[in-house]
């Protein structure tokens, strides 16, 4: 298979993941790229050193211009605070590499327009993460939207619910800063996750009423004292798309605050003749909703059933580790020019369409008024 070297600008949490996907490459068996991690770029010297357990990574710095220059990385991920996004993005772009940006893509509207002006400037291939549509269960609630065959839609509902900001003594990172994070708040943080599908789907709202919520006003600063938190922590945006001509209500929900829930991504389309339903709550359940004399929730046992072929059996159920790797192998061969009719990443012009949502969402809660996009 032709090797890829990757690069990734910021070794945290999503950092680690990534090269933990690519650790296990060798478990899709219909891929025709290999990546290698090859360099890793970070401030804090601990977190570099975790990446010498990964045999390929030959370049540790704290300088991520050194990575930019290294002619063994062809692709970098980065995963940095909202903040950076642009500065770094560009760079990448303009060092001659191709760049898988996380999400929101950029601070703003204005920094994610940059950031899509300096890729097709550059001629860079450059997509945004975005793990969820990678679940079986998504690509199949996608194939019923797509089918024609649930009849006029009557609703669609998109969302990302976590739970990890109720606790109050839980320190304040720079996502609760909007110097750091974006005065879009939860936005940007779980917004991309709400936004893929409709808008890869066509579904653009045309306008939105937002209820945008915050959390506690300060939080523990991890240094024995206290520190003012200011940004969104939930977020209801009631909106409108047109659907195959017919107005139809979308709603996206975006919550740090929401009780009882881990981490949980949804996707529901409901329409006249029938409609579909996922959630990662239940990682292999599929809901299909039948119409007629009588109406049926059909309740579906998916398996392992990927985009991408693996040699995991297909009667387990699939993991954020393996949408991780999907998603990788989603990336690279679009990179190729091979990824057929699979399902894709976010594209810059979906990124930047997001960020226009949110600075709708901003216009609304401020004028307490509905916005047209």
């Amino acid at each position: 298979m032709k090797t890829i070297g990757i690069g990734i600008i910021g070794g945290g949490l999503m950092g680690r993941e990534m090269a933990s996907a690519f650790g296990r490459w060798c478990a899709l068996t219909d891929v025709e790229v290999q990546p290698e991690l090859v360099a890793v770029a970070d401030l804090v010297e601990d977190v570099r050193n975790w990446f010498q357990r990964v045999p390929s990574c030959k370049q540790l710095t704290a300088d991520y211009k050194e990575l930019l220059a290294n002619p063994a990385v062809d692709v970098v991920y980065v995963a940095v605070p909202h903040n950076l996004h642009e500065k770094i993005y560009i760079d990448v772009l303009e060092a001659g590499k191709d760049l898988f940006a996380e999400k929101p893509f950029g601070i703003d509207l204005a920094s994610a327009k940059n950031i899509l002006d300096a890729g097709k400037r550059t001629g860079r291939f450059v997509r945004c993460s975005s793990e969820f549509p990678f679940f079986p269960g998504a690509q199949r609630v996608i194939a019923a939207a797509k089918s024609g065959k649930l009849g006029r839609v009557l609703q669609v509902v998109s969302g990302f619910h976590h739970s990890s900001d109720l606790d109050a003594t839980k320190p304040a990172n720079w996502k609760r800063f909007s110097r750091t994070c974006g005065e879009i708040g939860v936005l940007g943080d779980l917004g991309m996750h709400a936004c893929h599908i409709p808008l890869r789907l066509g579904w653009r709202p045309q306008r939105l009423f937002a209820q945008l919520q915050k959390g506690y006003p300060q939080r523990p600063d991890g240094k024995g004292g206290m520190t003012a938190c200011d940004t969104w922590d939930n977020a209801m945006l009631h909106c409108w798309t047109t659907i195959d001509g017919n107005e139809v209500p979308m709603r996206l929900e975006m919550k740090r605050l929401a009780p009882g829930e881990t981490d949980t991504w949804f996707l529901e389309v409901l329409g006249t003749e029938g409609g579909a339903r996922y959630s990662t709550k239940e990682p292999k359940t599929l809901w299909l909703f039948e119409g007629g004399k009588e109406q049926y929730w059909k309740k579906t046992d998916l398996g392992f059933g990927m985009s991408f072929k693996t040699v995991t059996g297909g009667i387990f159920e699939p993991g954020f580790p393996d949408v991780i790797q999907q998603m990788w192998a989603a990336f690279l061969m679009e990179r190729e020019g091979k990824l057929a009719d699979r399902f894709g990443c976010a594209t810059p012009e979906e990124a930047v369409g997001t960020q226009e949502i949110f600075a709708a969402a901003l216009a609304s809660q401020s004028s307490g008024q509905a916005v047209s996009l």
